[in-house]
């Protein structure tokens, strides 16, 4: 048991929307020194897996739990009547705030949410409602530039709109908290809404980028990437990269490369500025002779974004987004529109399907799907008390994995009740033996479930299938293909009913329905009452 003198700090800090090779210590041509060198010192895991979505992962990541059993299967917005849809945490989770609050620590937050509210709740910011002590919080900021609805400890704050910067912000209040803290434990939650649309970034930024992709734009990002992470020995130089993506053309066929070219370079540098900020905070932890006893963490909630923002600006799909203005009342136009630079605040863009395809390399898909693009994120831990052998760390994980680490590094007991309720069994396990220099391995299945794309991992073994898809189940052998190019399920039909079996099993305890969600229901997601698959469009719009 750890004593209270020897309780660590912890930094957990996420990213948004950021892929698996998106760090230059997992292949990337993007400047990430501070994070490269939080690698060097700790361990970088090759197999973390996420949960697909923004608010899955999140609710996930604060609770140890499945993320349907956290009340979060889908949105944070709710379905009636599926309790595992519900859009908020349920009173059945217990929040690694909480638990750490228990244990005499103080818990910060800088950043987003993205947790739901529960209706029945009292007027103060959620996050504060779970266990946070300090709050630095969005509101609705739809962008990165002007902070008109940020809030600290639930109270509006006025900022710059000159020179407020969202990612910078949100490192900034991470490094004051940290500084009011000192005198005692803290858990330090840093959540990031970089690098997720719309490409917003400085000037001074983007120019480090600006032409890097023009002369071989996505393809030779693609080949460079999976290079270096074979040299780097973070995937094995068997498995074959994943075909370009069937909607990303070659590029020596793009019509405006240097269009193409600047909204990459947009996103690195979203990525860049907040490799930035994270180094401010590992400066804090120093200057404050912290950095020993100091756990930090980094991981994203999903892969790449493939998302498409329309251009004509009536688009159903982002309806929530119109008639936005810029901090001085300028319109803000709307949408991926060629020819029109993003990067400024009256621009609002996505990057799209051929540079998400980039981020996620070596793999396949992307945010919202469970095959390895969607799920895989880079992961490293440091620790320097621990972690005397810094190293990669190949055994597969989850993020829920983390924070039963986190846990269990911290003394603290996952409780059986709280407040009054009873309180869901943990699902993660604890890797500390990991840190501490010793083997370890998951001892349970891995699960995933986010409309309708649905997965499971027992071994080497991994079952997949999609909405999208007309085949069905999917089998892949993880430790020999996994770039998921190689289905096995026809040859290994026997391993398949098993694997599907443990799925439905756990589906039915973790409160999972099929997509489109029919509460009445208790088959597997991807299926009708037929046996036959839901199709959607490529990328996830209805067709």
């Amino acid at each position: 048991m750890t004593t209270a003198s020897q309780r660590p700090n912890i930094v957990l800090i996420l990213a948004d929307d950021m892929g698996y090779s998106d760090l230059g210590c997992y292949g990337s041509e993007i400047r990430t020194p501070n994070l490269d060198g939080l690698a060097a010192e700790g361990l970088r895991f090759s197999q973390m897996y996420n949960f697909a979505r923004c608010c899955l992962s999140r609710a996930a990541l604060l609770t140890g739990l499945y993320p349907h059993q956290a009340g979060i299967g889908h949105m944070a917005g709710g379905i009636p009547n599926a309790p595992g849809y519900g859009g908020y945490l349920r009173h059945s989770a217990v929040t690694i705030a909480q638990i750490l609050k228990e244990r005499g620590y103080r818990t910060l937050m800088s950043g987003k949410w993205h947790c739901g509210k529960r209706p029945d709740s009292a007027d103060i910011p959620p996050e504060m409602q779970h266990g946070f002590d300090r709050l630095f919080g969005l509101g609705r900021n739809s962008g990165y530039f002007g902070g008109r609805t940020c809030t600290r400890d639930g109270e509006p704050i006025a900022a710059n709109p000159t020179d407020f910067y969202l990612t910078d912000a949100i490192s900034n209040h991470a490094v004051d908290f940290i500084s009011e803290s000192a005198d005692q434990p803290f858990f330090m939650y840093v959540a990031y809404t970089a690098p997720h649309w719309p490409l917003h970034a400085f000037e001074e930024d983007i120019a480090r980028y600006q032409g890097q992709y023009r002369k071989g734009g996505w393809d030779a990002a693609r080949t460079a990437r999976h290079e270096a992470l074979k040299d780097m020995e973070v995937v094995n130089s068997r498995w074959d990269i994943s075909p370009r993506d069937e909607d990303a053309p070659p590029w020596h066929e793009v019509a405006d490369p240097d269009w193409e070219d600047r909204r990459m370079a947009v996103y690195a540098a979203q990525v860049d500025r907040m490799d930035q900020g994270i180094g401010r905070i590992l400066a804090k932890l120093r200057e404050l002779d912290l950095e020993d006893n100091t756990i930090v963490v980094f991981l994203s909630d999903n892969g790449g974004c493939a998302e498409f923002l329309c251009e004509d600006g009536n688009r159903i799909d982002w309806v929530f987004l119109q008639g936005l203005t810029t901090h001085d009342g300028r319109p803000v136009q709307m949408g991926n529109i060629p020819g029109l630079m993003p990067g400024a605040e009256d621009t609002y863009m996505s990057y799209d399907v051929p540079w998400a395809n980039v981020s996620t390399t070596p793999f396949r898909r992307y945010k919202r799907w469970v095959h390895e693009g969607g799920i895989a994120t880079p992961c490293i831990v440091r620790w320097p008390a621990t972690i005397k052998q810094p190293d990669l760390a190949h055994a597969p994980a989850q993020i829920i994995d983390i924070t039963a680490t986190l846990i269990d590094a911290a003394g603290a007991s996952y409780p059986a009740e709280y407040d009054g309720h009873a309180i869901t069994p943990l699902e993660g396990e604890s890797f500390l033996a990991l840190l501490e220099g010793r083997e370890w391995s998951r001892e349970k299945p891995m699960y995933w479930e986010h409309e309708g794309n649905a997965a499971v991992r027992i071994g080497p073994w991994k079952l997949v299938c999609e909405t999208s898809g007309q085949g069905g189940w999917e089998l892949y052998n993880m430790d020999e293909d996994r770039t998921e190019l190689n289905d096995l399920a026809e040859r290994e039909k026997d391993r398949v009913r098993e694997m599907e079996q443990h799925y439905r099993e756990w589906a039915d305890r973790a409160d999972v329905l099929p997509w489109p969600i029919n509460p009445g229901a208790r088959r597997f997601p991807g299926m009708n009452q037929e046996g036959t698959f839901y199709m959607r469009g490529q990328h996830g719009h209805m067709v």
